[in-house]
């Protein structure tokens, strides 16, 4: 194991600029400098260094990342609480996990019971990383940035599936998916294919921490991974699994390559273009027009200011206007790394319908049960049938299931919730034929255990396909569930607070609010009848007070059930700075009068927003729309 001498001029500038934040930010430096190989993201701790910038250090050396919803998420450039190759070395690199790196972008294996690892590497974000990571204090970038193989271009979902496929122990994936440029991502599946969560996820910190130090100086040496004989590249053959298994469903083959209609899809400047195209080609569709300026993957994200499909028409304006001028009836849009699908339908008197993430799952959740119901008449296999969503997106499966007989259940946020919980189902004999969280990720079918917006696009296009054979939109079709299942009309925003503080004595308030213990009473006017707090483990529907899901203590999560039906909940993002607020109006089959329904959820929803987080008073940023 190498060791720098203390001799080194760079640590000798460690004692000369001795800060005053203490012992803790001197180690922290001499470390970052000892250990750092990359000379740009050394170069920023040195400049900070030299202009004694002794808060910027203590903020990127004095902390550390950890595993949230969305597995380690930060912005890159030096700093142990950020994406960089000295992080990435120190997160592959754990011994507990039997994980070893050779070297740390590039391969990844476990050693102990098999053999074949699988690390994915998202092109896109890697080229990021390398520019991003680096830019000094002044905002210099990286002339040249050190470019992937080729061949590492893929899709998150891949990198699940492979896991599966192979019967690799564990996966890496490198990707910042749907955020800012500035920012990049580390994600670690499992051997049952899905995302880490407890205890694994703990046990890989504490193992980081107990290790910090580079094992060797072949971590840093990228040329040693051409020659080496673990290196394998599996992409051809587990793309080509990946489109045969895909195949199991699609259900109207005959159908789609007699489709009138025509779909434009945009990758976001990510990797999803060539794989939706395979994908709708497996469905038997003429290959969706592409959005030229969006095509091709891009890191800086030119023709978006928010690399989000789930914002929107303000992100989708491109799109729409290629599906205007080629007279295309629907319009689907992959986020970068492809795990999300936004949709929009052109509507009959002008305009587009963009479908929020909840009402795309209602038909989608329709669908596959379904085609699900008709391979399967027998009404004993029902009780073996599994649907699943995350507990702050949209009941619209809990009142397809109370009707049609199967079983549904709720996660915590996050798909690796999903994932892991899918693969208890299926070990039990269950079957899992749909899964979704309201912030556009689906689940269709059971070969994935994580969201897939390449395999939803085909079996959007092809349920868009069926319905047009019958007269049908869409959106006709999600109005028939709704009056079928009953409405469920939702809202889903956000405020931001770059305060931790502030969103703390928010979340604090609410659990004070008519003194010690005590939750507000009720909202807009309308009584709570219960309240579940699963950061305290707290749920006063139950007799016993305590929550079914387990409790997470790593942000705030608070829903209020109302009287009127109206399901409200807040909670702090496991990636951002934001604090995110939802709303359901969860109304009896039958009903039909939506737009009063609307009024009430819109004049609930406001009360949350300036009764509960008081935006103006905690100068909280309300989301542009």
């Amino acid at each position: 194991m190498e060791h720098r001498s203390p001799a080194d001029p760079h640590l000798d500038r460690v004692v000369e600029h001795r800060s005053p934040g203490g012992p803790h930010l001197d180690r922290a430096v001499e470390q970052w400098l000892s250990w750092d190989r990359n000379v740009l993201t050394r170069s920023q701790v040195e400049g900070f260094l030299s202009d004694k910038k002794w808060e910027e250090l203590h903020s990127r050396l004095c902390s550390r990342m950890s595993f949230g919803t969305a597995g380690l998420r930060g912005p890159m450039g030096a700093g142990f609480n950020r994406v960089n190759d000295l992080t990435v070395i120190q997160t592959t690199q754990v011994r507990e996990t039997g994980f070893v790196l050779l070297p740390a972008q590039v391969l990844f294996r476990r050693l102990q019971q098999r053999s074949g690892g699988w690390f994915r590497y998202e092109r896109t974000a890697g080229e990021r990383l390398q520019q991003q990571q680096a830019g000094s204090p002044g905002g210099r970038r990286a002339p040249e940035p050190r470019r992937s193989c080729p061949s590492l271009l893929r899709l998150r979902p891949h990198a699940p599936f492979a896991v599966k496929k192979l019967g690799a122990a564990a996966g890496v994936m490198i990707t910042a998916s749907h955020n800012p440029k500035e920012d990049n991502g580390y994600k670690v599946y499992w051997c049952n294919g899905a995302q880490i969560c407890s205890p694994h996820d703990k046990e890989i910190l504490r193992s980081i921490e107990e290790e910090l130090q580079p094992w060797s100086a072949s971590c840093w040496a990228e040329e040693e991974v051409q020659g080496n004989p673990l290196r394998t590249d599996p992409l051809p053959h587990i793309n080509l699994c990946y489109m045969e298994e895909l195949q199991s469903l699609c259900f109207h083959r005959d159908l789609n390559r007699a489709s009138p209609l025509k779909f434009v899809h945009s990758s976001f400047h990510g990797v999803g273009h060539v794989f939706v195209q395979k994908a709708f080609e497996a469905f038997g569709f003429v290959p969706p027009l592409a959005v030229p300026e969006q095509k091709d993957p891009d890191p800086e994200f030119p023709s978006l200011r928010c690399p989000n499909p789930e914002e929107g028409v303000s992100v989708l304006e491109l799109s729409l206007l290629l599906a205007e001028r080629e007279n295309a009836h629907i319009v689907l849009a992959t986020d970068p790394d492809a795990d999300r699908l936004a949709a929009a339908e052109r509507c009959d008197g002008g305009g587009w319908k963009v479908f929020s993430g909840n009402e795309l799952a209602a038909l989608l959740g329709w669908w596959m049960f379904l085609h699900w119901k008709q391979a399967h008449p027998d009404p004993a296999d029902l009780q073996k049938l599994f649907m699943i969503s995350t507990t702050v997106s949209s009941k619209i499966l809990q009142a397809l299931a109370r009707i049609e007989g199967f079983h549904f259940e709720e996660t915590l946020p996050g798909f690796k919730w999903i994932g892991n919980r899918i693969h208890e189902l299926s070990k039990a004999g269950n079957s899992v034929i749909f899964a979704f969280e309201e912030s556009i990720g689906f689940l269709c079918g059971g070969s994935i255990p994580d969201k897939d917006g390449v395999s939803a696009a085909a079996v959007v296009a092809e349920m868009a396909t069926f319905l047009q054979n019958k007269s049908l939109s869409l959106n006709q079709q999600l109005l028939h569930i709704y009056h079928t299942y009953g409405p469920h009309l939702s809202q889903t925003s956000y405020v931001i607070c770059d305060d931790p503080p502030t969103v703390s004595r928010i979340f604090h308030r609410l659990r004070n609010f008519h003194g010690e213990d005590s939750y507000p009473q009720r909202c807009g006017g309308v009584r709570v009848a219960n309240v579940r707090d699963v950061t305290t483990g707290y749920d006063s529907s139950r007799a016993d007070r305590t929550c079914v899901l387990p409790v997470s203590r790593s942000g705030h999560m608070i829903t209020f059930t109302l009287q009127n039906g109206v399901v409200a909940t807040l909670r702090t993002s496991g990636t951002e700075p934001k604090i995110k607020y939802y709303t359901e109006y969860c109304a009896a089959p039958g009903t039909s009068e939506a737009a009063a329904l609307q009024k009430e959820l819109d004049r609930i929803t406001a009360a949350l927003l300036d009764d509960f987080l008081e935006p103006e008073k905690n100068n909280l940023i309300r989301r542009c729309v």
